[in-house]
C-alpha cells in the first residue's frame, strides 16, 4: 500500500520550489548583455539580473539622455509597483519601453536600482 499523503506533500513542495525559483528575483548575469533599440546601444552591463525571463540593468548602465519618465504604472503581485520611462533615440520615443521599482518588495529586493526593456528593443549579448 503507498502513501498518498506523503506522496501529495512531496509533489506539493515540489511545485512550492519550482514555483520560488521563477519568482526569486533570479540569477545574476556575468556576461555582457546590451539593449539595443533604433540600431543605437543603449545600455550594456555585465551585471544584469534575470527575472521572468528579463534582463534588469543597473540604472548607471543605461544612456540617461534615452530615457525620459513617463506617468504609465502597473503593479506587480510580488515586484510592487512598476514606473515607466519612454526610450528616446534620434527623435524617435519608444513609449512606456524601460520599467523599473522604484521600491521593490522585499523579494524582489535584487532589482532595485535597475531597469529592464521590452516593446520593440533587443537585448542581446554584447558585441
Amino acid at each position: 500500500m503507498t502513501n498518498t499523503t506523503n506522496d501529495t506533500s512531496r509533489t506539493e513542495r515540489s511545485g512550492v520550489r519550482r514555483l520560488l525559483s521563477k519568482l526569486a528575483p533570479g540569477q545574476e548575469e556575468s556576461r555582457a548583455m546590451q539593449a539595443v533599440w533604433n540600431g543605437v546601444v543603449i545600455a550594456e552591463s555585465d551585471d544584469t539580473v534575470v527575472v521572468e525571463g528579463n534582463h534588469y540593468f543597473p540604472i548607471e548602465a543605461v544612456k540617461r539622455d534615452v530615457l525620459q519618465p513617463s506617468s504609465h504604472h502597473t503593479v506587480c503581485p510580488w515586484k510592487g509597483l512598476a514606473s515607466y520611462y519612454d526610450v528616446s533615440v534620434d527623435g524617435e520615443i519608444n513609449r512606456d519601453a524601460a520599467w523599473y521599482y522604484p521600491k521593490p518588495t522585499p523579494p524582489a529586493r535584487k532589482v532595485a536600482n535597475r531597469v529592464a526593456f521590452w516593446n520593440g528593443v533587443k537585448v542581446r549579448p554584447a558585441q
